[in-house]
C-alpha cells in the first residue's frame, strides 16, 4: 500500500549542479513482462526503483517466477528474474488495478503458454486507456479471445500464426504487446502504424538479445520473423527521458543550471529545441545533456504528439515552464483526453490559465507564482506542481506524491541535490 506522503517545497530557488539520469520506467515495464517469453534466469540491469516495478515483480512471483534484486548505493537496482517455470497464466483485478501496464503480461503468456486471462483494466485518472487494440493485435496472430467477467481470455492450440497487424491509431503499449507476442509466432508477423517511441527500440533490442528476429523498429513497420524458442535476457535499461526532460525544464524556468549525467539527446531532441527556442541553451554530450537557463523566457506553443513529436508525458512540465515566459503560449493535448487536472492547482499558485477543449492558453510571467497546498492527481501532473513549487515565492505543500513515486525515483534528493529545498512528510 502506498504511503500518503507529502513534499514540502520552499521557493523560490534555481536548480543548478549535476545529476544522473535514472532508468526508463516506461522502457523497464514491458522488459520484465518479455522475461516471461524464455525459460531460465533473467538479467536486468539498472532497473528503477519506483512503485510501478513493486508491482510488477509482485506480478512475476505471481506468474510463479522468483525475483532477486540487488541495489545500488544511491538509486537503480538490478533484477535476476527466474523464470524456468510459469505456474499461473491468470492476472487478477488486483494487480491489473493498480498498475494498468500490468496488460503486458498478456502477449507473453499467451506465446509462451498457450493462455492468458487478465483483468481488463478500465479507465485511469488521466483518460480511458482501451485494450480493443492489444486484442485486436493478439487475433490477428491466431489468438481466440472472449471477454467475460471483467477479463480477457486469450488462447491458442500450439504456437501463435504469423500474421499481419495494422494499427488503426498509434498505441505504444498494443505495439509493445504484438512485438513480444509475434517473437514465438510462427511464421512472419508485420505491424503496421507501429509506434516509433525509444522504449519500443529498447524493447526489441532485448528481445533480439533474447534470440528474437526483429527489424523496423524507430519506424512504422516492424517486420519479426517467429523463432521456436527464445533464451534468457541480459539487458541494461536505457536511461528515462521523460525524467531528464523535467529537470531540464526545471533549469529553465527558475533560470538555473543543470547537467544530467547519462541522458540520451537522441531520446528528447524536439524538447530540448523547443528549449532552445524559449531562450535557453543545450549542451548535447555522448553521456550527457546540460542546459543553461536564460534571463528571459520567450513562449513557445506545444502540440503533444507520438514519437518523435512532443510528448505528452512532458505537456504538464512545459504549461509550468511557459507561467514563467514573456508571454501568452498555447499547449494543445492530442493523446489524452483528460490529461490537464493540474491545471486547477496551478491556478492556486497564482497561474493565469484557461482550458478551452483540447488546449489550455498561458499567460506567462516570470514570478507570478507563490506557495500554496496543492493536489498530485497524477504522476507528471505531480512533476509539474513541484517544479512550479521550486520557482515559486513561499512555501508550497505538495500532497499525493505516491503518484510521483510511481515514475521519479528519488526526486527529492535529486532535487536537494540541484539547490532546491524539499521535504518528504507523512501527510497527517
Amino acid at each position: 500500500m502506498w504511503r500518503v506522503d507529502k513534499f514540502v517545497i520552499k521557493g523560490p530557488h534555481r536548480l543548478k549542479g549535476t545529476i544522473d539520469a535514472g532508468g526508463s520506467k516506461n522502457a523497464a515495464l514491458p522488459i520484465m513482462f518479455a522475461t516471461l517469453l524464455a525459460e531460465g534466469r533473467h538479467s536486468v540491469r539498472n532497473v528503477p526503483r519506483l512503485a510501478d516495478m513493486e508491482f510488477s515483480q509482485r506480478m512475476l512471483l505471481h506468474f510463479g517466477c522468483p525475483v532477486e534484486q540487488r541495489f545500488h548505493k544511491s538509486f537503480g537496482a538490478d533484477w535476476m528474474v527466474d523464470a524456468t517455470k510459469i505456474t499461473s497464466s491468470e492476472a487478477p483485478y488486483d494487480y491489473v488495478r493498480k498498475m494498468r501496464a500490468s496488460f503486458f503480461c498478456m502477449g507473453p503468456l499467451l506465446a509462451r503458454t498457450g493462455r492468458a486471462r487478465v483483468s481488463l483494466p478500465g479507465g485511469c485518472a488521466i483518460g480511458a486507456r482501451p485494450i480493443d487494440l492489444h486484442l485486436m493485435a493478439l487475433e490477428k496472430l491466431g489468438a481466440d479471445i472472449v471477454q467475460t467477467n471483467g477479463y480477457a481470455e486469450a488462447s491458442c492450440k500450439g504456437r501463435l500464426r504469423g500474421g499481419k497487424v495494422i494499427f488503426p491509431k498509434v498505441s505504444v503499449g498494443a505495439t509493445e504487446n504484438a512485438l513480444m507476442a509475434a517473437v514465438l509466432a510462427q511464421g512472419t508477423s508485420v505491424i503496421e502504424n507501429a509506434a516509433r517511441e525509444p522504449e519500443i527500440q529498447s524493447l526489441a533490442k532485448a528481445l533480439r538479445g533474447m534470440g528474437a528476429m526483429i527489424s523496423g523498429e524507430g519506424t512504422s513497420t516492424i517486420e519479426v520473423q517467429g523463432v521456436e524458442k527464445l533464451r534468457p535476457m541480459d539487458f541494461a535499461i536505457p536511461p528515462d527521458r521523460i525524467e531528464v526532460a523535467t529537470y531540464l525544464i526545471g533549469a529553465q524556468m527558475s533560470g538555473g543550471d543543470v547537467t544530467v549525467r547519462g541522458a540520451c539527446a537522441d531520446d528528447m531532441e524536439v524538447v530540448l529545441q523547443m528549449l532552445e527556442q524559449t531562450g535557453a541553451k543545450v549542451e548535447r554530450g555522448a553521456d550527457y545533456v546540460r542546459v543553461i537557463g536564460s534571463e528571459k523566457i520567450r513562449p513557445v506553443d506545444a502540440i503533444t504528439a507520438p514519437f518523435p513529436g512532443f510528448p505528452t508525458d512532458v505537456q504538464a512540465q512545459w504549461i509550468t515552464l511557459m507561467t514563467q515566459a514573456d508571454g501568452d503560449s498555447l499547449v494543445t493535448e492530442t493523446i489524452f483526453e483528460n490529461r490537464f487536472m493540474h491545471v486547477p492547482e496551478l491556478v492556486r499558485m497564482g497561474a493565469d490559465l484557461t482550458i478551452s477543449g483540447s488546449s489550455v492558453r498561458i499567460k506567462g510571467k516570470r514570478g507570478t507564482l507563490h506557495g500554496a497546498p496543492v493536489m498530485a492527481t497524477d504522476l507528471r501532473a505531480s512533476a509539474s506542481l513541484v517544479l512550479a513549487a521550486c520557482v515559486a515565492d513561499g512555501e508550497s505543500e505538495i500532497k499525493r506524491i505516491y503518484h510521483l513515486d510511481r515514475g521519479y525515483e528519488t526526486m527529492e534528493h535529486k532535487l536537494e541535490a540541484l539547490g532546491a529545498e524539499v521535504d518528504r512528510h507523512v501527510d497527517s
